[in-house]
């Protein structure tokens, strides 16, 4: 386990400069709105921005702040942070990101989270924090042969945790960290108190029975959970079948990386207009800066492509994986890309001890509304001690 800080070679930044530069703009018809994609004007205003505004170097010290360690686990590479809280008595944690996200979604819950008496919260509710990347994902290693899927990560994150000598703790994520975080409560069933997620996709048992009753608000959720597997979904698709193919243009061109990202900022947030509506701009490029210079479009999108069987689609969305007996925790935000059916997801989850519903937020909540993500995790964590 060795200390690891992050020292971008200036080369690479000189290098993103000439390619912002050089970029090569493609058409657009007139009027085109964000249904089509990223619009032209929108996203050459952000490049260039990008190019001539956004500071990595800032970026980067403030990432160094956070103590950060790479360790070889299962032959690859695992880059995370670790940070302890002051608080003797605080619950351990491995905040787990999900795609297009990155470790950085958690930098301003870090401190509220781990020093709550600092920040106006119960002592009580600390936590130590562990906040690994992906592997595939920003500093951590490319997986060298197929097998990365859930389960060998879940594992990872398992052995991760015994090598940091936490006997027991609780699993959060959202997004793919919220289906990672659930297979952990599986995999390492002993040590984990608790799974707490900000994402659950609930599908519907196979008999039509089972929609008898349904509230007009749960038959919504419904309908966008099948709206979202015709039409938003097609970035799945994709990675999930073809995602070397994919790779080439987004590892060589960084407007191509920041539009495949930036897409989802906008759909999966609670933004009107533009993304910046719910997240802070410099915040969504460091976000993008991590993908773009670790040039790792192409191995997180191979995650894709090992889960493919586990993926919703608009025939098949994904069944509910098997009854955990941990205590677990459901945060809902009105703008996320899926939101989950409470009938369903008990049927699924027994042992539900808290369902939050809030009234803003979206898909990267710690980034969004981390005051709303901070206190969710805090009674979730009075929950366990009940």
């Amino acid at each position: 386990m060795k200390p690891f800080r992050i020292e971008i070679p200036q080369a690479d930044l000189d290098d993103l400069d000439r390619r912002l530069a050089a970029t090569r703009w493609p058409d657009e018809l007139p009027g085109a709105a964000w249904e089509r994609g990223v619009p032209l004007g929108y996203l050459r205003e952000l490049a260039e921005y990008w190019r001539t505004s956004y500071d990595w170097r800032a970026a980067e010290q403030t990432l160094n702040q956070f103590p950060q360690f790479i360790v070889d686990i299962d032959g690859i590479s695992v880059h995370f942070l670790h940070i302890r809280s002051p608080e003797p008595g605080a619950t351990p944690m491995i905040l787990t990101h999900g795609w297009p996200g990155s470790f950085a979604e958690f930098t301003s819950v870090i401190g509220p989270l781990t020093d709550p008496r600092a920040h106006g919260g119960d002592p009580g509710t600390a936590f130590h924090l562990v906040v690994p990347s992906i592997p595939g994902f920003g500093f951590s290693g490319r997986p060298a042969e197929p097998g990365w899927d859930m389960v060998r990560i879940a594992g990872a994150w398992a052995e991760l945790m015994r090598r940091l000598g936490y006997d027991g703790y609780v699993a959060q994520g959202g997004d793919l960290g919220a289906w990672i975080s659930l297979t952990l409560a599986g995999v390492d069933l002993p040590h984990v108190r608790g799974a707490h997620v900000n994402f659950l996709v609930t599908a519907p048992p196979p008999d039509p029975a089972a929609l008898a009753g349904l509230e007009p608000s749960d038959l919504e959720r419904l309908g966008l959970l099948g709206q979202f597997a015709n039409e938003g979904s097609g970035y799945m698709k994709i990675q999930s079948t073809r995602p070397q193919t994919l790779a080439y243009g987004l590892t060589d061109s960084p407007v191509g990386q920041l539009a495949w990202i930036t897409e989802k900022f906008f759909e999966w947030t609670d933004s009107e207009k533009v993304p910046e509506d719910a997240v802070d701009r410099d915040q969504l490029l460091t976000n993008v800066m991590l993908y773009w210079l670790t040039a790792s479009a192409g191995p997180a999108a191979s995650l894709y492509f090992e889960i493919a069987d586990f993926l919703p689609t608009a025939a098949t969305p994904p069944a509910p994986p098997p009854p955990l007996p941990v205590p677990l925790g459901v945060a809902v935000y009105p703008r996320d890309a899926a939101k989950p059916i409470r009938r369903f997801a008990d049927q699924g989850f027994p042992n539900i001890v808290q369902w939050r519903e809030f009234d803003r937020g979206g898909h990267f909540a710690a980034m969004e509304q981390p005051g709303l993500f901070v206190e969710d995790l805090r009674n979730f964590a009075r929950a366990l001690r009940r």
